[in-house]
Order: structure tokens, then C-alpha cells, then sequence
């Protein structure tokens, strides 16, 4: 173990069996690194799969992720929940991906069809940001399908922060360690991103309006002729951890 390691333990440490696991990983333990794969595939992917457009890609992304933090393995040093810093190289390689796909002019910003085990989370997020019980009788895979569609007319940076913020549980100060910003920018770029979708999904909560988009699914952007505004300190980095 190289010196700059310490043999006293970090609070993450004490405190979270998935930096324990990381930490065996560092020191050469395959099985711990095959443990982790199985504890936060699914997880990634499904988060992938909303910030990344189009098919088939969230599945390759995850694996270029896992591959980043075995590759990394011997530097690790546990300053933050082992699954802020996963989410933190995951948002590194679903910008780079994202630049890759401008570039070459591929974005179609349709709602991926998988992702189930996001399936229950989407339902509630429907009704929480519609603020209003659905007024017909939905069945929850077009719930599902709209929400999905929602998401993605979101900002990048919105998108990420609500997807880490709703199905990772993480607080304000763990976005903000993933995405390079302060706590209180990761606070107003959450209530700006819940406000849009509330704008987007009650007319369909309502009255069975699909948010915008053509027939194949393709959604438009949330106020696109209307510029958010935003503060400096939500482009400013936080000094945080990263893996790019």
C-alpha cells in the first residue's frame, strides 16, 4: 500500500460498506470489484439511460464507467460515499458521450424504452410534480412513457441533478460534489428543474396532453425560446472529486 494511504480509518469509510469495498478493491481484490458491478449496474445504467439520448448506449456507458474506476482503483482515497464519486465519473462520461453525439449532429432526444427499474419512481414523480391526481385512469407504462419524455426535455444539467436528486437519494451537498457545483447552486438548479416538469406534465395530469414532441417520441425543449437564467455560482466548480 503505497504511503500516502492512511491506516486511519475516514469516516466514509466507517460509515459506508461500499468505500470498504472499493478499498479491497485497491488492494487487488477482484470479488469486491465484481460485488460493486452487481450492487450499482442496474442503478447506472437506468440513470445513464435518461442522460445520455438515444438507444443502446447506457449499457456501454456504464461499462466504460466501471472500467474508469478499476483503472483508478490504485489512487482511490475515500473523501466521499463511494457512490458520489461512481456518479461522478458516470456524469464525466455521459457529458463526454453527449459532446461526442453534438459533434456528430446524432442527438434524437426520445425516451428510452427500458429502464424499469425507474418504472415506480416515474409514477410518483408524475403526480408529485403535477401536484394533482391524474383526472382519467392512466396505466402506468404511458405514466411511465410521458415522465420519461418530460425528463428528457430538460436541461443537462437539470436532468442530472433531479435523476441523482430522486433516485440516488442524494442530498445537496453529494450533487454538488458530482456535478462540481455549491450546494446552494444544486438547490436552485433542483427547484428550477421541478418547476419545469410540473409546467410539462400538468397539462397531461390534467387533460392527457403529451408533453412536446412529434409522433416518434421526440421531445422539444422545456421553454426553448425563453433562455433560464441562472446564477454564477451554478456554473462555478466546487472543488470536489472528479474522474474525467
Amino acid at each position: 500500500m503505497s504511503a500516502d494511504n492512511s491506516t486511519t480509518p475516514t469516516k466514509y469509510e466507517l460509515t459506508d460498506p461500499d468505500v470498504r469495498l472499493m478499498l479491497q478493491v485497491r488492494d487487488g481484490s477482484a470479488a469486491a470489484f465484481e460485488q460493486l458491478v452487481h450492487r450499482y449496474q442496474a442503478r447506472l445504467t437506468g440513470i445513464l439511460e435518461h442522460l445520455v439520448p438515444g438507444q443502446g448506449q447506457a449499457e456501454d456507458l456504464a461499462q466504460e464507467v466501471f472500467m474508469r474506476v478499476y483503472r483508478a482503483r490504485e489512487s482511490y482515497q475515500p473523501t466521499a460515499k463511494f457512490s458520489t464519486w461512481l456518479f461522478t465519473i458516470a456524469n464525466n462520461v455521459a457529458s463526454n458521450a453527449i459532446r461526442k453525439l453534438v459533434r456528430r449532429k446524432e442527438i434524437n432526444l426520445q425516451a428510452s424504452p427500458s429502464g424499469q427499474n425507474l418504472a415506480r419512481p416515474l409514477d410518483d414523480m408524475a403526480k408529485a410534480a403535477s401536484g394533482l391526481m391524474p383526472t382519467r385512469e392512466l396505466a402506468r407504462s404511458e405514466v411511465s412513457e410521458v415522465v420519461k419524455l418530460a425528463i428528457q426535455s430538460l436541461g443537462d444539467r437539470q436532468r442530472t441533478a433531479l435523476l441523482l436528486s430522486k433516485y440516488e437519494h442524494m442530498s445537496y451537498e453529494e450533487i454538488g460534489q458530482t456535478m462540481g457545483l455549491s450546494p446552494q447552486a444544486v438547490k436552485s438548479l433542483l427547484s428550477r428543474a421541478r418547476g419545469n416538469l410540473r409546467d410539462i406534465l400538468q397539462p397531461y395530469m390534467q387533460l392527457g396532453l403529451r408533453p412536446p414532441g412529434d409522433a416518434t417520441g421526440k421531445a422539444a425543449p422545456v421553454n426553448a425560446s425563453l433562455p433560464v437564467q441562472t446564477s454564477p455560482s451554478d456554473d462555478t466548480p466546487a472543488t470536489g472529486i472528479g474522474t474525467s
